[in-house]
């Protein structure tokens, strides 16, 4: 949409549409255009646990990529009945959940997107806005996801033949990539009932298996394991042991009093040792300011263990809307993103005099 040129033509209806999201399709077309050498493969992190892969085939897969957003305004000030909070510590306040970055996606340019893989039902990575973007612009595609992930999708009008319901242990091929579903430790989700007329109190957990999975990903390239919102588990272990596993995202952050909903920083690199793998990204820290964490964090505790525990990775700050490359970026710690001015002083400046700047 063209900018207004007179203030009589500016309204919320305008400004939102030149405005959000604040990248534009910037990003849409840097992995459009970026080729992904033999032997490797890049994901872009999109906010929240999003993030897009893709391979040196130019297969594309995004998953939880999430165009939604948190509070707008203080309400009541009170949470609403049900909410997963609420039942974990018993608060009755609003939770603050700000969001703390921009939208650096534009869902509605995406393209070319072979699957759209979410990993649980919480709605900061499930979303109609994702969801009717890939489905309109990429009528190939293919929706995966739990049980319950997959019931939401069709209730909004998703075909319910371009759906592939997994639960841990099922595969799925996708372009040149395999997927395999796995075990999930979001234990958050076992307390998340949105009826809250609903007691959980003295019954029965709900079957994980059917609402929320991690994601292992086979490239050419390497192995990608998505471990999505999960808890610290032993089970880590278990797959690590079963799979070969080059880099591990996880959902990292400061969990307010009382609450416990997120990776700490021993914990990241508790889960990094038990995958075996050579990369452990947190991500999920950028996204709510309550739960706002400093990843370097996750690095200075990393260096003061790594001598006596022998840890065979490393930890990488990703910044969102950033990439990571592997195995190129493998050895390195943090992101930073392109500064630009590559060409500066190839062509001579315009300065009333030299001396100026």
């Amino acid at each position: 949409m063209a900018s207004p040129k007179n203030i009589k033509d500016v309204t919320p209806e305008v400004w939102a549409k030149n405005v959000f999201p604040e990248w534009g399709t910037y990003l849409n077309e840097n992995i459009a255009d970026k080729k992904i050498p033999e032997g490797s493969f890049s994901i872009w992190w999109l906010g929240c646990m999003g993030f897009w892969l893709k391979t040196h085939e130019g297969t594309n897969i995004v998953v939880d990529m999430w165009n939604g957003t948190g509070k707008h305004t203080h309400g009541d000030g009170k949470m609403r009945m049900g909410h997963q909070m609420m039942r974990m510590a018993g608060v009755r306040e609003q939770q603050p959940n700000l969001r703390n970055r921009p939208y650096v996606i534009d869902p509605f340019a995406v393209k070319d997107v072979d699957a759209l893989l979410v990993t649980h039902t919480h709605h900061d990575h499930l979303d109609i806005y994702t969801a009717a973007a890939v489905n309109e612009n990429c009528p190939k595609a293919k929706f995966i996801g739990p049980q319950g992930v997959v019931d939401e999708w069709i209730e909004w009008g998703i075909p319910k033949e371009k759906t592939i319901v997994v639960k841990p242990n099922d595969k799925v091929e996708v372009g040149s990539t395999k997927i395999t579903a796995l075990e999930s430790f979001d234990r958050t989700e076992l307390v998340t009932e949105d009826d809250p007329n609903v007691k959980l109190a003295g019954t029965m957990p709900q079957d994980m298996s059917k609402i929320a999975v991690n994601y292992l990903i086979e490239t050419s390239g390497g192995n990608l394991y998505d471990a999505a919102d999960s808890h610290m588990s032993n089970t880590f272990t278990k797959h690590g042991n079963e799979h070969k596993i080059d880099v591990a995202l996880c959902a990292y952050g400061d969990n307010p009093r009382g609450i416990t909903d997120k990776l700490d920083d021993s914990q990241v690199l508790r889960m990094a040792e038990d995958l075996n793998t050579k990369v452990v990204i947190p991500m999920h820290w950028d996204i709510w300011d309550n739960f706002y964490a400093d990843p370097k964090d996750i690095i200075r505790l990393w260096e003061l263990k790594k001598n006596r525990l022998q840890y065979k990775f490393k930890p990488y700050i990703l910044q969102v809307g950033g990439h990571f490359d592997f195995p190129e970026d493998k050895d390195k710690f943090e992101y930073m993103y392109d500064r630009g001015f590559h060409d500066a002083f190839n062509h001579k400046p315009d300065l009333p005099f030299p001396e100026l700047l």
